[in-house]
């Protein structure tokens, strides 16, 4: 089978730096199986193609990049006729993958991993905000199918009238190893927190919680992996509210040294306004590290037994005090982490790579496909 990604990035030829981690990991498990050639919008600022992970792609990088994607797919397709033709991401790629679909006469796949069913005008966020943004949803959610990544999302999506499929997301053994988790072993808890320092991942929230977390005592540090778009504002926060003995910004960190971080946390906070999934939490259960934080994406999910997850409104306070009982109770703690490991099993890349081979083989009425 040849399946069509379009993405708008995440596949950069290094592997390692901007990437999308579970989409280069899933792009190396279905070239086993599949021919895939990845469309990217913005990879890069100019037109060129490498291979990553087995698969060849194509980066459209000079506008108008919707049309000249349109025209990549269609001579693509003329060369080498196109199965399925996978959008990675709503807007514009899935409107992108649903045109292209449509014109090449091919089934198309529109996966929704972040906020296209979101309304979050406080901080300008989501694809349901505005009535340009809605009218590409309802576009790129005329695919044959729409997959999200969590119930909770599947739920959103429903809610907005759209059918949705739930496909786990997916993290790779390989670059993840699971390890069971550990009984801490004195010392300061070491407290995790990972994304990029924007208004989504809400890094306020995150320092109010250390903030209040310091008032349980300051027996605990907490490293902020990911980059910063604040223009310095969090590091400024963090020396202005005497906190930068506890909070370290460790930046963007490659995959393979933020597994070594992850490794030596006791807990991962979350305090994302949303979340379509949060591959985090995956990388942190894999680790045996248990996961606090609000009710989004897999907490929403793995909340009670496998995460602890509060809503909104209960604040800073709430979350540092939640977080202060787990660290406090320690077989309570290895209890929601063991939980979250038998979970995470589920949602192993080479799993899940076969419950796509599924889906396109469904989407393009074929029960038995010879691969390519």
């Amino acid at each position: 089978m040849r399946i069509a990604y379009v993405v708008a990035g995440g596949v950069d030829r290094s592997g390692r730096e901007r990437i999308t981690p579970h989409l280069v990991e899933r792009l190396g498990h279905l070239t086993r199986m599949h021919d895939v050639h990845a469309i990217a919008l913005r990879q890069e600022p100019r037109p060129g193609g490498w291979t990553l992970a087995g698969a060849d792609v194509w980066n459209v990088g000079i506008r108008p990049r919707r049309i000249r994607a349109l025209v990549h797919l269609a001579r693509e397709h003329r060369a080498r006729p196109f199965d399925v033709v996978h959008g990675f991401a709503l807007v514009p790629q899935g409107a992108v993958a649903v045109v292209g679909g449509w014109l090449l006469g091919v089934p198309v796949v529109v996966e929704a991993p972040g906020g296209e069913f979101v309304s979050l005008p406080d901080i300008a966020f989501g694809g349901w905000r505005r009535p340009t943004g809605r009218m590409w949803v309802r576009l790129a959610a005329r695919a044959d199918a729409l997959v999200v990544h969590t119930e909770a999302a599947r739920r959103q999506a429903e809610a907005r009238g759209f059918p949705a499929r739930h496909v786990p997301l997916e993290v790779d053994g390989r670059a993840w190893p699971a390890r069971a988790p550990r009984r801490r072993a004195g010392g300061p808890a070491r407290l995790l927190w990972v994304g990029t320092l924007n208004r989504v991942k809400d890094p306020g929230a995150l320092l109010d919680v250390a903030d209040h977390l310091r008032a349980h005592g300051s027996d605990w540090t907490l490293d902020v992996v990911g980059g910063d778009v604040s223009g310095g504002e969090v590091s400024r926060e963090v020396r202005r509210r005497g906190l930068d003995h506890l909070v370290r910004l460790r930046g963007f960190l490659p995959q393979d040294t933020l597994l070594d971080v992850v490794r030596r946390s006791h807990a991962l906070l979350v305090t994302s306004r949303f979340e379509g999934a949060h591959r985090v939490v995956l990388e942190a259960a894999t680790q045996g590290v248990p996961a606090v934080g609000f009710q989004v994406g897999l907490l929403d999910d793995w909340s009670p037994d496998a995460a602890v997850a509060l809503p909104h409104s209960a604040g800073a306070v709430g979350l540092a005090t939640a977080l202060a009982e787990l660290l406090g109770q320690e077989d309570r703690r290895l209890e929601v982490a063991t939980a979250a490991a038998r979970r995470v099993a589920r949602n192993d890349a080479a799993v899940v790579s076969h419950v796509w081979d599924r889906l396109y083989q469904e989407v393009c009425g074929v029960e038995d496909v010879v691969h390519a």
